[in-house]
Parts: structure tokens; sequence; C-alpha cells
């Protein structure tokens, strides 16, 4: 939204005749009597009037230029301009008006460069009066501008200005324009602002030249306070408020700039897909990807942002940090089929692992890999899910026997797991981590037949101590006798172990 130099038109601004570019009004009346105005002038002179007359043959020359730049005949009256210029002798005056005429016929046939010298040959010639002077040397400063001379142009207004010459509006905003050109944006600030200032009413460029050069001068605050009156004004642009956002985060301020750019999606000023995917950024920065992905998927339907590949993996990578898997799922599923990407096929195997697919995302991570994804990843996340599936399963109970402990579907899901593990390279980043969890699960399996063997021990001795109890009250109550009749089931092995046998002779 800034001010662009092809902004300024600074030769239109020079729109005047050659006759305006000179103080001929008078010469018609000097060069018309020349014998006439010699005589008033012995009569009656003073200071003013001193020496500013044409000679008979000086002023017919004169003349009759004048007559050609009446009826536009520019380059025939330099002719007679340039030899009325041999002339000798010249007074000061007629030297001063010959060059003053000679640059405003140069100006009209648009030569600026021998219109400037010209000009300034008037003014060394020391005819002038003061304020014809300063009108001229305004003159040269303009015409350096709309000649391309911009630094040196405005270096020649503004010492005119400084000097006390009167800072017209038109003036003040030419030079403005000439520094903004020459891109010296420090000499040209403080005449904008005094044009600025002096505004009445301030129009949209004014404010536009101002948050030009404040930001092109690195003034963040008192653009800040101007691009604020311009929202004020002008509240509909967008591309103010934009420049508002953008500068609260240079500055630092990005939550303030994403609660700008938040507004200006909820009120519907924001329609391009690059101001769409700033607003789905800032929700993502911010902590908030579900939200983000709602309204990428929500301009995505809408076709305000196209449904690319690239789009699809950022919507469903959303969703996946978001914990939105099963949302996320569909997507990548479009996006690895149409893509064939293998970090696409890994990521729905994520998404799929994170849901407790295990069988889908098996496939997909199996896809994965042979398209070249990480097969030690693949297969380490592939043997996790199948380890987790067997936490699903009913555990080992110890009254099972053997045959049905290893067939037990709790028993084939780990060796299912183990295999998986196997699959991890070695070389792979995870193949320490796929034996570790090789060994873990075994060591799970075999802690479950110890803890058989353990209660099966114990078991024994307290069915053990039953016996021998039996035992010693069988003399008493003349029958041998246990507790608990589970215990039967140890006599054989304990009086093998424990009773001497007794053989009849």
């Amino acid at each position: 939204m800034y001010l662009s130099k092809s902004t300024f038109s600074l030769k239109q601004m020079l729109g005047v005749t050659a006759l305006a570019l000179i103080s001929v009004g008078f010469i018609g009346e000097v060069i018309g009597d020349t014998a006439h105005a010699q005589r008033a002038n012995r009569n009656s002179s003073s200071p003013a009037t001193e020496g500013r007359q044409f000679s008979a043959k000086a002023g017919e020359m004169v003349n009759e230029a004048l007559q050609l730049i009446n009826s536009g005949q520019h380059s025939a009256a330099l002719g007679s301009l340039s030899n009325a210029l041999n002339i000798s002798p010249l007074n000061a005056y007629e030297r001063s008006t010959i060059n003053q005429m000679q640059g405003a016929s140069y100006y009209e046939l648009n030569q600026y460069g021998p219109a400037i010298s010209s000009f300034q040959n008037a003014i060394n010639a020391g005819g002038l009066l003061p304020n014809e002077a300063d009108a001229l040397r305004v003159n040269i400063a303009q015409l350096m501008i709309a000649n391309g001379q911009y630094a040196e142009g405005a270096g020649a207004l503004e010492n005119y200005l400084n000097r006390g010459g009167q800072q017209k509006p038109q003036y003040v905003e030419m030079l403005v324009q000439a520094w903004v050109q020459s891109e010296n944006y420090s000499r040209a600030l403080p005449w904008a602002e005094k044009w600025f200032s002096a505004a009445s009413p301030k129009e949209r460029k004014h404010f536009d030249l101002m948050n030009f050069l404040y930001n092109n001068l690195g003034q963040q605050g008192r653009q800040a306070d101007i691009v604020k009156q311009m929202i004020n004004r002008w509240p509909e642009d967008k591309t103010l408020w934009d420049a508002w956002a953008s500068m609260l985060a240079n500055g630092g301020r990005e939550q303030e700039a994403f609660e700008v750019t938040k507004m200006l999606y909820l009120g519907g000023a924001l329609n391009s897909e690059a101001d769409l995917m700033k607003v789905v950024q800032y929700y993502s920065f911010y902590d908030m990807p579900y939200q983000a992905a709602q309204i990428l998927e929500k301009e995505m339907n809408a076709g305000r942002i196209s449904r690319s590949s690239d789009k699809m993996v950022q919507l469903s990578s959303l969703f996946r940090q978001a914990r939105e898997y099963k949302r996320a799922i569909p997507v990548l599923e479009q996006a690895a089929s149409s893509s064939g990407q293998a970090k696409l096929y890994a990521d729905l195997g994520e998404a799929l692992y994170n849901e407790g697919q295990c069988v889908k995302a098996e496939t997909a991570f199996k896809s994965a890999i042979n398209k070249g994804y990480d097969a030690g990843k693949s297969w380490m996340l592939i043997a996790t899910c199948r380890y987790e599936e067997t936490q699903k399963n009913e555990r080992i109970n110890c009254k099972m026997t053997d045959a049905e402990k290893a067939a037990a579907p709790i028993t084939k899901a780990r060796a299912n797991a183990i295999n998986a593990f196997e699959q991890v390279p070695s070389s792979s980043r995870e193949g320490r981590n796929a034996k570790k969890w090789i060994s873990f699960i075994r060591a799970e399996g075999q802690a479950v037949d110890n803890r058989c063997e353990f209660e099966l021990s114990v078991e024994k001795e307290l069915c053990y101590q039953q016996i021998k109890q039996g035992y010693d009250a069988e003399v008493f109550v003349g029958e041998f006798k246990v507790d608990d009749p589970k215990c039967m089931n140890f006599k054989a092995e304990y009086d093998s172990k424990f009773r001497v046998k007794i053989v009849d002779g």
C-alpha cells in the first residue's frame, strides 16, 4: 500500500507556457518605441528603471523574436535571440532578458538542459531585479526536477525556500516529491510533515506519503500513528489492516497481529488464498491446531483454498497434532493415494496406529517401506501395534495345561509381535530398541510361567503339610484323612519322597 516513486508526475506540475516563465509583460512597451523610452528615461530616471532598456538594434531583434514566440515558432525565435546576443555592446538588462526568452523557448521545445542553462545565464548577467531572479531560480529548480535531476532540483528549490522564498504549497509538494524521487527520504520528511500539517482537508495522498516515508525510514511509532488515523478514516480498506498487522508482527507484537488478522477473517475481509493461509498459520503457531484444521478444511470445501496435495498433507498434519486421528485418516488416504509419496503412507500408518487399527496400519506401513521409507521405524510401529493388541487378549491361567497355554490367543499374539520386532533391521536406529522389546516380551511370557510354577509349589507345600498331618493323626483316629481333597493329587509324590516303603517278608 506504500507509494512508489512512479506515483509522482513532476513534469505535469510545470504546465505553464514560455511567456509565464519570463518577465516580458513590459517588453512590448519597451521595445515598441525605444527612442521614446530612452527620452523618457533621460527626463525621469529612477533606480528601478535605470539601465533597464533596449537599444534600437537589440530592441528590434528582440521584438521580432517575441512575435515568433507569441506565434509558437520557438525554433525560429531561438535563431533571432542567438543573433541578438551577438550584438555588441549589450547591457546587463538586455542580456538577462534575451537569455530568459531563450530559456522559455527551449522549455517549449522540451529541451530542458539548454533551458536551464539559459535561465542561469539570465541570472548571471545581472540585469534582473531580485524578485525576478528568485522567480527564475524557482523555474530552474522545477526544470531540473522535470529533467530527472531530482537531487539538484530539490536542493535548488530548498535553498530558495530556506533563504526566505515564498513557501507556496505547490513548491513544498514538489520539493517533497523530488527528494522522494531521489530516494533521499530523510531530506523529504521535514518538508512532507510541513506539507501534511498545512493540508486542509487532508486527502488520502497526504496520509499515503507520510506512511511511505515513515516506513522507509524505519520510524514504526510514527507510521503506526498514521496508519491508525487512516484506518479510522478508511476502515473498509483491507490493505491498511494488513499493514497494521504487519507492523505489529515486525514489532514483536505477534499476538496483537494475530488478533487483527482473526478479526479481519471473522469479519469476512479476507478472501485470497494467501490471506486465508495466513489465518491457518496463525492458529497453528499459537498451538490451536484443531481450529487451524477446521478453517483449512472449511475453506478447502468452499473452494477458496486449493485442494492440492500439500494442502491435504497440511490438513492431515493439523488433525494429527490435535490428536484427531480419525479425521486425519481419510485426508491422508486421499493424499497418499493421489501423490504416492512414501512419507504420506507412513503418516497414514501412524494415524491408523494411533486409532488402534493395526491391520490397516500395517498395510500402510508396508506400502511406505516398499516406496523407500525407513523400514526400521515402520516395522517398529507395526510391531508395537501388534504388541498392544496382546493387551486385549485374556491372560494365561495357571490352571491351563501346557497345550492350552501354547494355543492361547495371547501366546500367539506375543509371538506375532516378536516376529515383527525381528523385522527391524539391526543397522537401523531402532535396532537396539527392537531387541529390548523382544527381550521384554519373552521375559513377560517367562514371568507367567514362573508365576504358575510358584503358585503350584506353594499349593504343593501346603498339601504336603496336610498329608503329613493326616499320617500323624492316623494312629489316633484310625484312618488317613486330609482337609483339602485336592491334596490327594500330591499324596503319591509325597509318599515316594518321604514315606519308607514296607516290604512283607
